[in-house]
């Protein structure tokens, strides 16, 4: 498929909102949001990162990520990362991730970038794992639901 990248604009938001088909998807996506994802949560977390992205295919919108934590010649850390259903496991989350990877190192000098996954989110914590991330340290965290879940922090070398 061909994919492209490009910063967020203001009438993406409502694709993007459409994304978490549910409160589990949207809890790894964006823990502090409430189900469903309003384009105004949304917007709080664009205005509180930097390099908001989307992902395209065909012109439309696709994908999301952005950047939760930044630093020159250090580390960038990747955050509200998520592709829309349809496109799952068809390679979009392995090109906005390697998007995200190649912007922090380009804007940001980054040395290293880190992404963190909870620990049922099975398909992202392998999607991370091929693309050569390794869990450096284990958080413990309580869902929406308020039970024990593990946050896994991911690292991977630029």
């Amino acid at each position: 498929m061909n994919f492209n990248c490009r910063p967020v604009e203001p009438n993406d938001l409502e694709h993007i909102c459409s994304f978490p088909q549910n409160a589990d998807e949207l809890y790894f996506v964006y823990p502090k949001a409430i189900y469903p994802l309003t384009c105004e949560q949304l917007q709080s977390a664009i205005d509180n990162r930097q390099n908001s992205t989307v992902l395209t295919h065909n012109n439309s919108v696709i994908g999301f990520a952005n950047f939760y934590h930044w630093e020159n010649q250090g580390c960038c850390k990747i955050g509200n990362f998520i592709v829309k259903p349809d496109y799952r496991g068809q390679g979009a989350g392995s090109f906005l991730l390697e998007h995200m990877m190649t912007l922090a190192k380009v804007a940001y000098s980054a040395t290293h970038i880190e992404i963190s996954c909870f620990n049922t989110n099975t398909q992202a914590l392998l999607l991370y794992a091929r693309r050569g991330f390794v869990p450096f340290h284990i958080e413990q965290r309580s869902d929406q639901n308020d039970h024990a879940i593990a946050l896994i922090h991911m690292r991977k070398s630029t």
